[in-house]
């Protein structure tokens, strides 16, 4: 692999080491990332809309909803999540230690065992996809004729979408240590536009091949997956990687990486083992499954534009920091990193809450998509947004464990959650009156116990993490939040007789003029509670933006 003299950066080149760290870097940096995933998110909403739009809550969207779960945890739990956690600190140390060519050169190494690994794990769910599909669904969905079999169908199809976002990862894992957040951060975009595009293109044609028109849909995720890989190249060969098909398992950086990984897996594992929970109990029901999938999908839009831009500026810092031994900037980088989370998702959820209704409506409400489909998904939103500020730290902190080489606590953690959601969507819906309104609500209440576990443990580890700033810092956030979500509810309620349902132009007008008056009130709160972080990521933001619109 040809990556330039040992110790120098290739032109072209961005990374800094010895770069300090402050909340300030730290804000800009989730900028850089946040203005690229805000246009992935907004594309994905784009899409999600388009599917309601074309099929519906039904048996079609149920089956492709499950089918893509058997890729899609695998890239969350192996591909996606565990690799990052395990890979960023890795691929750190050894840029920190060794240089930049020493670090391509794992890079390398860790793309290769990948494409081994997953394709492995691809082929395997090609084989034997029908036992696979089983354990995800209930015995009344079983029991829908061709069900099954279209779900194996759609299933087979997506296997490979699974080696193609692993690679994509460890890319994305690479620029970002490298310090290049807003490509990585806009690949999603691009596996929205293709996905976006040959679902539009494919569906008519797919009955003229024999195939269901959902399988549109699956043939574009692989396409999408495949893209989202494909345009972070470029940049890395700019940094100095050049592709070659070899491995070294010898590789040390590649062993421990693997290592780490096993309980990595097991450690990020409980929003995605609880959401298996909630679909199994919800296909029991036709339409449910993708009902609580486009739910959780809104909730998830702040975390995709704030909790995981913020992660992945925190987590190489902190790997950094740890290789140092340097304790001190880890506590204040992690507090920056929660404190800066806590701003943006607080009154995200407070707003979901508030306007989950026409928020649902704007995004889904056409074609296939009834007001009835609206009401089930906002009440569905409204549980889920109860979480969202759990499953944002819980994507910020439990990386930060494995940067200190502490693998077996979120797992403990993980394993203890995934209990507990099980206990109580099962408890929810067979024995209160919320039935399968407590899917939702389970999952929530999990996450904020997972978020609550971690920052406990973390907080011992670290002998402290800021906790008097933390607490004051969620007490003024909360009240701005407050106001915000009062502010907000006002102003669509006052608009309701003259902005009145029905229409499009008129519902995301109304939409509009809310979440403009909640964040002026957000806004005014911030500034005269001296809420820092909102000055902190306001201005992060406006560096983002033209001179004329800052």
């Amino acid at each position: 692999m040809q990556t330039g003299a040992p110790s120098t950066k290739p032109s072209g080149a961005s990374w800094v080491l010895d770069a300090p760290v402050t909340s300030h870097s730290l804000a800009r940096r989730a900028a850089s990332g946040s203005a690229a995933t805000m246009a992935s998110r907004v594309l994905g909403v784009v899409r999600e809309s388009v599917l309601a739009s074309l099929f519906g809550p039904g048996n079609d969207m149920d089956a492709y909803r499950i089918a893509f779960r058997i890729p899609n945890i695998l890239r969350d739990l192996f591909a996606e999540g565990a690799m990052s956690a395990a890979f960023v600190p890795t691929f750190t140390r050894r840029l920190t230690t060794d240089g930049h060519a020493a670090a391509l050169k794992l890079g390398l190494n860790v793309t290769n065992a990948l494409l081994i690994i997953t394709g492995t794990l691809v082929l395997a769910g090609l084989i034997f996809a029908e036992p696979l599909v089983h354990p995800f669904v209930a015995d009344k969905y079983a029991a829908i004729p061709g069900q099954i079999e279209l779900t194996v169908l759609l299933s087979r199809i997506m296997m490979p979408f699974l080696a193609f976002i692993a690679v994509a990862a460890a890319a994305m894992g690479m620029l970002n240590t490298l310090h290049h957040f807003f490509l990585p951060a806009l690949s999603p975009a691009v596996f929205n536009v293709v996905s976006i595009g040959l679902t539009l293109l494919l569906v008519p044609v797919m009955p003229r091949i024999g195939l269901p028109p959902v399988a549109a849909i699956a043939i574009a995720t692989v396409a999408g997956g495949f893209a989202q890989w494909a345009m972070q190249l470029p940049l890395l060969r700019r940094e100095g990687f050049r592709y070659r098909p070899v491995v070294d398992w010898q590789d040390a950086g590649l062993r421990r990486m693997l290592v780490m990984m096993g309980p990595g897996t097991l450690g990020l594992a409980a929003t995605q083992v609880n959401l298996l929970v909630s679909s199994y109990l919800a296909s029991n029901q036709t339409g449910l499954v993708s009902t609580l999938e486009w739910a959780f999908r809104v909730m998830y839009l702040p975390i995709g534009l704030f909790g995981v831009s913020i992660a992945a500026a925190t987590l190489p810092a902190v790997s950094r920091q740890s290789t140092e031994r340097n304790f001190d900037g880890i506590r204040s980088t992690v507090a920056d990193g929660i404190s800066l989370m806590l701003m943006l998702n607080v009154p995200a959820s407070v707003g979901l809450m508030v306007l989950a209704t026409p928020i649902v409506r704007v995004m889904y409400e056409r074609g296939h998509f009834s007001p009835r489909d609206t009401a089930v998904t906002a009440a569905a939103l409204q549980l889920y947004a109860v979480g969202l500020v759990g499953y944002s730290i819980v994507r910020m902190v439990s990386p930060v464990f494995y940067a200190l080489g502490a693998n077996r606590v979120p797992v403990a953690v993980s394993a203890l959650t995934v209990l507990l959601n099980a206990a109580l969507s099962i408890g929810l819906v067979l024995e209160t009156p919320l039935s399968y309104s407590g899917l939702p609500l389970a999952t929530s209440v999990a996450a904020l116990f997972n978020a609550g576990a971690l920052m406990f443990l973390l907080r011992r580890r670290l002998s402290g993490i800021d906790g008097r700033r933390l607490t004051g810092s969620m007490l003024r956030i909360t009240a701005a939040s407050v106001a915000m979500g009062i502010a907000a509810f006002a102003a669509d309620r006052a608009l309701a007789s003259s902005l009145p349902d029905g229409r499009f132009t008129p519902e995301i007008l109304r939409l509009t003029a809310a979440i403009g008056a909640g964040i002026s009130v957000l806004a005014l709160s911030a500034h005269f509670l001296r809420i820092r972080e909102f000055q902190m990521a306001l201005a992060a933001l406006r560096r983002r933006l033209p001179p004329k619109m800052a």
